[in-house]
């Protein structure tokens, strides 16, 4: 026995290929979700791809904006830091002297 094909009306592929460009999950997590073949999400995606409104993420930009973020946080804790020892110079400046 052979099996079926499985075909799909140019709506869902439309409505597919828009979905992946709205999730930050992978294509093979989209490929088991949708229960459709990667490599058919993949050719898809090559004839029904639009760009407009597309985020372009990719495994670089995501590895950038982490590092863009761990980069700040050390900033906003240094900057904290800085605060506070600048507060308790302050305590211990303004009191009054006998």
């Amino acid at each position: 026995m052979s099996e079926r094909r499985q075909h799909y009306n140019e709506e869902f592929k439309e409505q597919a290929v828009r979905y992946i460009q709205e999730q930050t999950k992978t294509l093979p997590q989209i490929a088991e979700e949708l229960n459709v073949p990667e490599g058919t999400l993949r050719q898809w995606q090559m004839k029904y791809r639009k760009f407009e409104n597309e985020p372009l993420v990719d495994r670089e930009t995501l590895r950038q904006k982490d590092r863009q973020l761990q980069e700040q946080a050390r900033t906003i804790e240094d900057l904290q830091e800085e605060i506070a020892i600048l507060k308790k110079a302050m305590h211990i400046f303004s009191k009054e002297r006998n």
